[in-house]
């Protein structure tokens, strides 16, 4: 299932980024809490139960992460489609709104472009990236937003080869700065994996996409109704392949 995915009218803007930050008669205060309002509207219902964001796609959650699996088998068998749009267009269409169809939580390691490894251009992936992939308070917030507004139908959290966050928590060597905050979330992963560096890794991409599931009543009620996916995946920087975690 090679096809790119078919996106269609969007629900929302995001409130952040319009058009209505620079002028148009409202505040900053104004627009923020408008925003804020319209998350809380379509992520609750009055019992304050998750409701689905009217779609943006078309794509099923399994379909989705195909989407996904399909753009990466594209990237590394060197025959990427997604350079082939007119971006002009692209920025053009995608300048008053966006319809990402994937959330994806992503390491910040530089060997690992989002959307590049999945074959994907402007407007497609909703991403979130800090060192070791973690979900903290602030991500898991930023891919809520994704999925209950802007109605993304799978998340996948993306540990790479050869990870340096994992690596250093692992060996757990005096780093400057704030560098060790990250060990924390990263130390079950660690402790799991029994010293072996790989297996650190897809254990914290699987430990952080369970934390998403079963942390945030956002998401775990989108994906009791079957509208949201997490998934875990693991990207070898040596083949360019991305393989889905059990």
């Amino acid at each position: 299932m090679d096809a790119k995915p078919r996106l269609t009218r969007p629900a929302f803007g995001c409130a952040c980024c319009s058009g209505a930050m620079n002028g148009g008669g409202h505040s900053r205060r104004a627009v923020l809490r408008s925003g804020f309002g319209v998350i809380a509207a379509t992520a609750a219902g009055s019992t304050g139960a998750p409701r689905p964001a009217a779609a943006q796609t078309t794509l099923s959650p399994d379909a989705a992460l195909q989407t996904l699996v399909d753009g990466n088998r594209r990237f590394y068998e060197h025959r990427l489609t997604s350079f082939d749009e007119d971006l002009a267009i692209l920025k053009e269409r995608t300048a008053e709104k966006q319809e990402p169809y994937a959330g994806i939580l992503s390491c910040a390691d530089s060997r690992v472009p989002v959307e590049l490894i999945f074959d994907q251009t402007i407007g497609h992936l909703f991403v979130t990236r800090v060192a070791g992939n973690t979900a903290g308070s602030t991500v898991t917030a930023s891919l809520e937003y994704g999925a209950a507004v802007l109605g993304t139908k799978v998340i996948l959290v993306l540990g790479h080869a050869n990870c340096g966050a994992v690596k250093a928590a692992m060996y757990n060597k005096p780093v400057p700065g704030q560098i060790s905050r990250l060990f924390a979330a990263l130390q079950p992963a660690v402790t799991e994996a029994h010293g072996d560096l790989t297996e650190a890794i897809k254990a914290n991409a699987r430990i952080q996409a369970r934390l998403l599931a079963t942390s945030s009543p956002v998401l775990a009620g989108l994906i009791k109704s079957g509208n949201l996916k997490i998934a875990a995946g693991y990207y070898a920087l040596d083949t360019g392949i991305v393989t889905i975690l059990g």
